[in-house]
Parts: C-alpha cells; sequence; structure tokens
C-alpha cells in the first residue's frame, strides 16, 4: 500500500520544475502605452508670455498709476464732450451770428494789439527822452489819471451806449446783471455805471428782499448802463448767440441797447486807502 500511495506523487513532482522554468523564462509582461510617461514639452515664447501674465499679479503702485491714467482718460472725455457741445451750438447758429461772433474776436485781438503798442510807445518815450526825469512825471500823471477812472474816483466821458433792461416780471436776478457787467469789461468797457452806482474792480452784485444790490446799494428796475468804451464792440458783445441780451430776454425782460458819442459817467467813489499794502517805492 505505500507504493500505491507514492505512486501518483511522482508525476507532480517531476512536472514542478519544469513550471518553475518556464515561469522563470517567460517574457516579462508588456506595460500599456498609457502608462509610459512621455516627456513634456517645452513651452513656447507664446506660452511663456501668457503664462506671465495670467493670472495678473497688481503691485499697489500698479494700482495707483491705473486709477490715475483712469482720471486722466475720464476729464478728457468729457471735456471732448463739452466741447462738442460748444461745437454742435456753434454750428446750429445762423451765419450772421457767427460773422458777429468772428468781428468780436477780432476786435478783441485789435484791442489787445492796441494796448501792447501803446505800452511801447510809452517805454520808447521813456528811453529816448532827453529829460527822462519829466517823461517819467508826465506818464505817472496820465497814469494816475486812468487809474482814477478805473477805480471810479474821477468822473469821466466819452463815447458808449446805453443799455436799459425793464423787468415787469421780476425775474431778473444780481447773477444776470453781473454777466452783463462781465461781457461789457471783456468787450473793452473803461466805465460802466449802474442806476447811479458805480462799477468798479471789487464791485459786487446780490440779491435782497426781492431787490438786486450794487456794493450794498439797492437799485430798482429799470435797470440803467451807462458804459464808456469803443460802441462798435460793445453793442455786439452784448447780441452774440446766447448772450446778455437772449438770456435776459428768456426770462421775460425787455432789453434795449443805444449808442452814443457822448457817454457821462459821473458817479464816484471814495478812495479808499489800503490797510496793509503800501508802496514799495516808499
Amino acid at each position: 500500500m505505500s507504493e500505491q500511495e507514492h505512486t501518483p506523487e511522482r508525476p507532480l513532482r517531476r512536472e514542478l520544475p519544469e513550471e518553475v522554468a518556464e515561469e522563470v523564462a517567460a517574457p516579462p509582461t508588456a506595460v500599456p502605452d498609457a502608462a509610459v510617461q512621455e516627456p513634456r514639452p517645452e513651452p513656447n515664447g507664446r506660452q511663456r508670455l501668457v503664462k506671465s501674465l495670467w493670472p495678473p499679479r497688481v503691485s499697489r503702485a500698479q494700482l495707483i498709476v491705473a486709477l490715475l491714467l483712469f482720471g486722466l482718460g475720464f476729464g478728457l472725455a468729457v471735456q471732448v464732450a463739452a466741447n462738442s457741445e460748444g461745437d454742435n451750438a456753434l454750428r446750429g447758429a445762423r451765419q450772421e451770428d457767427l460773422v458777429r461772433i468772428l468781428d468780436e474776436l477780432d476786435d478783441r485781438t485789435e484791442r489787445l494789439e492796441d494796448e501792447k503798442q501803446g505800452l511801447e510807445k510809452q517805454r520808447d518815450e521813456l528811453e529816448n527822452s532827453s529829460d527822462q526825469a519829466e517823461e517819467a512825471r508826465r506818464q505817472t500823471v496820465e497814469k494816475e489819471r486812468q487809474l482814477g477812472i478805473l477805480a471810479g474816483t474821477v468822473a469821466a466821458q466819452g463815447p458808449g451806449i446805453t443799455m436799459t433792461i425793464e423787468d415787469t416780471k421780476g425775474t431778473v436776478e444780481a447773477n444776470m446783471l453781473l454777466d452783463a457787467i462781465q461781457e461789457l469789461r471783456a468787450a473793452g468797457a473803461e466805465a460802466i455805471q449802474v442806476n447811479g452806482v458805480r462799477v468798479v474792480a471789487g464791485t459786487y452784485l446780490t440779491d435782497s428782499d426781492g431787490q438786486v444790490s450794487v456794493d450794498g446799494n439797492k437799485i430798482d428796475a429799470p435797470y440803467r448802463f451807462q458804459v464808456i468804451g469803443k460802441p462798435q464792440d460793445l453793442e455786439p458783445a452784448l447780441n452774440i448767440p446766447g448772450g446778455v441780451v437772449q438770456t435776459l430776454e428768456k426770462e421775460q425782460a425787455t432789453v434795449t441797447v443805444e449808442r452814443s458819442s457822448k457817454i457821462v459817467v459821473d458817479a464816484l467813489r471814495a478812495a479808499k486807502r489800503p490797510d496793509y499794502a503800501r508802496s514799495s517805492s516808499q
């Protein structure tokens, strides 16, 4: 019985070494292609540029510069829009209005050129005079007279205009009269008087209890402006499109302008001595 029991085990023992040999000799299992890691390609210049720009890295200084540039661009856009509105207003004006505006600009340029030539003439006279001290005194007296007219301390007369504003509706306010004064000054007015009140450099207008006050003096309608200057410059300046006359007429006021070869401005202002300012020659 012992031989029969050991007989079937022998072929198993013979096969075991063969199986082991076959396993050793068997080729290694192939690795799937998907499992093989290929080397990553180097990024090109465009990819490196995109990677450096995104996500953005903004410093505090760059943010401040960006805000400043934004504010500058916004201001320029507003300025361009404002200029476009002005261009549209002129584009819709009549031909005669455009001619009048151009004439006024030419007149202002001519006045500035005349003033420049006058100053140059005074300089030449002072430099070429044989008695420079006497010439300097003469020019000082003349300058004092001119400054007295501007300061309202002396009376004046000369060609100019008279502008009368009828305000039956009570709609004319101080700022409208102030606009008229500023427009007249820009047109070359040398002396202005409103309802007996002399207008000078420091004149102010206010609304008080339904009335207009000039330097604290209440005046009533009709408002009468007596202005010394070149009538050919003063009147067109008031009648330009969108100017003083049109603005007052929109408020249902009536404006009349009359030219005259002689306008008298005789309302005087007391000379005020400055509290702190003194002549540097003293």
